[in-house]
């Protein structure tokens, strides 16, 4: 039988100095992730311009997961867990749920990019802000049936679907983020630098970019883990190296991530700067 009362310790004893500073960089990342997308969250809401516009939605999508990665990390990153299927201290999938949710904002973002530069005309029609948010609830509704179904299934099968899922998933969708990543470029690059110059093609461009960045250090903070899956299906052993979450660097990466999210979103986007600074920061700065 498993061992479930396996008492619950910090990841790395506090009996080095260098234990010392990664649980507080564990911490520090943690209340980071929160701080920064609670911030962004608080400032599209109080917009509604903002609002008004589906990347924003995804932006909202993305800092909500974000926000319960960040949640997790205290659990997950701080304490000795592993989040495998039969460990007692996992946490039935969810955390690893969440940094999936933020991959599938970014695609869907993405893709919502790709198709209102391509067919503008068609997009105004087909993407209402509605629509949009049927899209993020759907999503959403997906990964916790996947969570459910992982949880009411057995150990054995749950593997097999997670490992099979997981290798397949991962090998198409990084390769539809790649492609549409060259296809956005060529497009920025282009096509939209022959339009007439106004306000909408500089919005468009703008939003190009911005996920162009996003996209690009989503990839370059995923890849490893992506990679180390890929060769652990194919090699057929689970490959885990480091004691748990909090020590492991290619699952500490994605978080750094939900981290850098929010920053890039605020360095490209001069509405959401104004708002977050004029707003969501307002009481932090208090009277002048």
């Amino acid at each position: 039988m498993r061992n479930t009362s396996r008492p619950l310790s910090l990841a790395l004893p506090l009996t080095s100095f260098g234990n010392v500073l990664m649980f507080l960089f564990s911490v520090f990342l943690a209340a980071t992730i929160i701080f920064l997308n609670v911030s962004v969250f608080l400032s599209i809401l109080l917009n509604t311009a903002l609002r008004s516009e589906n990347r924003f939605m995804y932006m909202l999508s993305t800092c909500l997961s974000d926000i319960c990665t960040g949640v997790s990390y205290y659990y997950v990153g701080v304490f000795d867990v592993r989040d495998v299927y039969d460990s007692p201290t996992r946490t039935f999938y969810i955390a690893p749920t969440f940094l999936g949710l933020s991959f599938m904002a970014i695609l869907a973002a993405q893709a919502d990019r790709y198709h209102a530069i391509l067919s503008p005309f068609k997009y105004s029609q087909r993407m209402t802000r509605n629509r949009t948010v049927m899209v993020i609830v759907a999503y959403w509704a997906y990964a916790f049936l996947i969570v459910a179904v992982q949880n009411l299934v057995t150990v054995g099968v749950a593997k097999q679907v997670t490992s099979f899922g997981t290798f397949v998933a991962n090998i198409f969708l990084v390769i539809i983020m790649i492609v549409l990543n060259i296809r956005l470029f060529i497009i920025a690059r282009f096509q939209l630098e022959r339009e007439q110059p106004s306000e909408e093609r500089d919005s468009k461009r703008s939003s190009v970019y911005l996920i162009l960045v996003v996209v690009v250090f989503f990839l370059g903070t995923w890849l490893p883990i992506f990679c180390h899956i890929i060769i652990c299906n194919f090699i057929g052993t689970t490959c885990y190296t480091f004691k748990n979450e909090g020590t492991d660097p290619i699952r500490i990466l994605p978080r750094v991530n939900a981290a850098l999210t929010p920053i890039l979103y605020i360095r490209g986007c001069s509405a959401l700067r104004a708002t977050l600074l004029a707003k969501a920061w307002r009481p932090c700065r208090g009277k002048r």
